[in-house]
């Protein structure tokens, strides 16, 4: 198990740092949302939406990970993918309910 984490880590970390520097400059994220934007959306589909444009560009949502290891695998992301506290929060949601 912990040897799966930390594979599931390595890759998360090192594929989020190679989206964030692969980005284009200037084209907004979801950080940058419009915050009337962002309040039309559900809650749901709000951490949805913002995997996919800040994780989903390398990983896919796991299957089957403990809340324990989503909360532990986003606060290492949120610093390299340079996350808001609100996508963590909005991704923590959506990964673990």
């Amino acid at each position: 198990m912990k040897t799966w984490f930390t594979i599931l880590f390595g890759t998360l970390l090192l594929g989020c740092s190679l989206a964030v520097l692969a980005q284009p400059q200037g084209q907004p994220t979801a950080a940058t949302t419009p915050a009337s934007a962002v309040h039309k959306k559900s809650k749901t589909n709000d951490g949805e939406q913002r995997f996919q444009a800040n994780c989903g560009r390398c990983h896919t949502p796991p299957e089957a990970i403990s809340p324990r290891e989503v909360k532990a695998v986003l606060q290492h992301m949120r610093v390299r993918a340079m996350l808001s506290v609100e996508d963590e929060k909005l991704i923590l949601k959506y990964l673990a309910p």
